[in-house]
């Protein structure tokens, strides 16, 4: 029955000052009104809606102030690289204080964390695959650690 997701949410300030912010990470304005503005993420299939108001007030809280863009592993390992290229600063995940990119294996997962103008949490995500000796790891590894690790994993077997 469900094929993905269609739409997201988030709560702004300044209407402008966020058309202006997503399209510098490279979404396709699709239409706007007073109060709203929507950007796809995937044309035709997946887009984010920017609604104006006093809701941007709201404390951060993953349940309601984040979305996460699923990117390939290669791009999330030059993820500091474009960010800094459109005036975005990375931020620490949780209480790390590195902004890096990182893999949770237990997850399966790769991210690197950054906010929008309105504090709005984003976050470039991709799978990895992890060998299943692998996926006992609760840790969060740098990527340069992950694949050291694969290497030595792969070496020996």
């Amino acid at each position: 029955m469900i094929k993905g997701l269609y739409e997201a949410h988030l709560p702004v300030k300044n209407l402008e000052v966020s058309i202006e912010f997503y399209t510098r990470l490279g979404l396709k304005f699709a239409w706007r009104d007073d109060e709203t503005a929507f950007f796809w993420i995937e044309e035709g299939k997946s887009w984010l809606g920017l609604w104006e108001g006093k809701e941007h007030q709201t404390p951060y809280h993953p349940s309601l102030r984040h979305i996460a863009f699923q990117v390939s592993y290669d791009d999330l390992k030059q993820s500091l690289q474009w960010l800094e290229s459109i005036q975005v600063k990375a931020v620490p995940f949780g209480r790390r204080n590195s902004v890096e990119p990182f893999v949770r294996p237990y997850l399966g997962n790769a991210s690197v964390y950054f906010d929008d103008p309105d504090g709005n949490s984003l976050e470039l995500m991709c799978n990895v695959v992890v060998p299943d000796d692998l996926k006992h790891i609760t840790n969060k590894l740098l990527i340069p650690e992950w694949e050291e690790l694969l290497v030595k994993t792969t070496s020996q077997n």
